[in-house]
């Protein structure tokens, strides 16, 4: 690392695998503190917490559901608490279960998935806000599920659309607050949610289909979030979606 990120506090929901954990890791390496939210794979999140401090940073690790709004407020809370502030802010927790026949997608699953994905947003940087104010930052996750839909994933391709459009209005709202908000929409990546979502068959030709031929490693994706926690990288950047999607052209 550089250095991008001395001195900075990251809040990081979802941090424990994935996508989640590259970005930790990666802000760890330019000189960020993180803390980390997750639900409730200890293992993995003590995992992403000794990246961390093996840069010589600072680690925090909060294990909570975060579709419930008091959680969401709480972790903002903790991390203040611990780490002595916050910077940035990445929204990156996700829910997702996917379902081939739209008849069958139940209310309970729809909601869940609402809860985690969107409204978790909102909580979080409902509550980060005093403390982003002059110079912080938010980075939502999104996907290219949110650009384009899913038929297999129809709650999750909603949130994610919505994700989009909160990052849009966010980044006008918070402007004068001196507060960026970017989100970073992958295609295909390699992450727990693969396997542990989808039958082999659909695990065996996952990301084929773009036109690199391959799903992404989350390390791959993890340099958009740092270009965006960077103030003097994209500190002209807000309401950016980025798309690392493996040579496709968004749609639009």
């Amino acid at each position: 690392g550089t250095g991008k990120l001395d001195g900075k506090v990251a809040l990081v929901t979802g941090g424990d695998s994935g996508i989640g954990r590259a970005v930790c890791a990666a802000f760890a390496k330019e000189g960020a503190d993180v803390a980390i939210a997750y639900l409730d794979e200890d293992d993995d999140a003590e995992h992403t917490c000794e990246l961390v401090r093996a840069e010589g940073r600072k680690a925090a690790s909060f294990r909570t559901d975060l579709a419930v709004a008091q959680n969401c407020r709480d972790i903002v809370a903790r991390t203040v608490d611990e780490l002595g502030g916050l910077d940035i802010l990445v929204n990156n927790v996700a829910y997702q279960q996917t379902v081939d026949d739209f008849a069958e997608l139940t209310e309970e699953q729809w909601r869940r998935t609402f809860a985690v994905n969107i409204d978790s947003f909102y909580f979080t940087s409902h509550a980060a806000l005093e403390h982003l104010t002059g110079g912080g930052c938010i980075i939502n996750t999104s996907s290219i599920n949110g650009l384009r839909g899913n038929k297999s994933l129809i709650d999750y391709s909603a949130t994610k659309g919505a994700v989009n459009a909160l990052t849009y209005a966010l980044a006008q709202a918070l402007n004068e607050r001196g507060i960026r908000v970017n989100a970073v929409a992958p295609g295909p990546v390699w992450t727990p949610l693969i396997p542990a979502t989808m039958d082999a068959e659909k695990v065996e030709s996952f990301g084929q289909q773009v036109p690199m031929g391959r799903a992404a490693q989350p390390d791959e994706i993890a340099p958009s979030y740092v270009f965006f926690a960077s103030g003097t990288m994209s500190s002209y950047y807000s309401g950016e979606v980025l798309a690392p999607i493996g040579g496709e052209t968004l749609p639009g």
